[in-house]
């Protein structure tokens, strides 16, 4: 599998909606493994710790911190993917958090998808 994400073709030929798929479970991830990193918590408790992070509220937080450290190429991944049109609407949060939570989603899974972990940590 490792050799086919590799050979993935072009990320930027990818809809800003489909970056921003990969980009939950990635971003999902990171916050599981970070959380096992500093914490000596019980599983269950990891979890709910895992659940205020990765949420579109968190996720709109986020973008805060790091929109200055940017490049321009990521700032436009960023934007597509906040400016995506989806079907789906949230219910639990506002819309402005949602569509800033995807724009994040799909930033990391365009790092993802480019190999660019380093970045994505770096970020992260």
């Amino acid at each position: 599998m490792a050799e086919e994400l590799k050979r993935f073709p072009d990320p930027k030929q990818l809809s800003p909606l489909a970056l921003a798929f990969i980009g939950d479970g990635v971003y999902s991830l990171l916050v599981r493994e970070r959380l096992l990193q500093i914490s000596g918590k019980p599983i269950g408790e990891l979890h709910k710790e895992s659940v205020k992070l990765v949420n579109a509220k968190a996720q709109s937080n986020a973008i805060e911190l790091i929109s200055e450290k940017l490049t321009e190429e990521e700032m436009g991944i960023y934007k597509r993917g906040r400016n995506a049109n989806s079907a789906h609407h949230p219910k639990n949060t506002d819309v402005i958090d949602y569509r800033r939570a995807t724009g994040v989603e799909a930033l990391f899974g365009y790092l993802y998808l480019s190999n660019r972990l380093d970045r994505m940590y770096e970020l992260f």
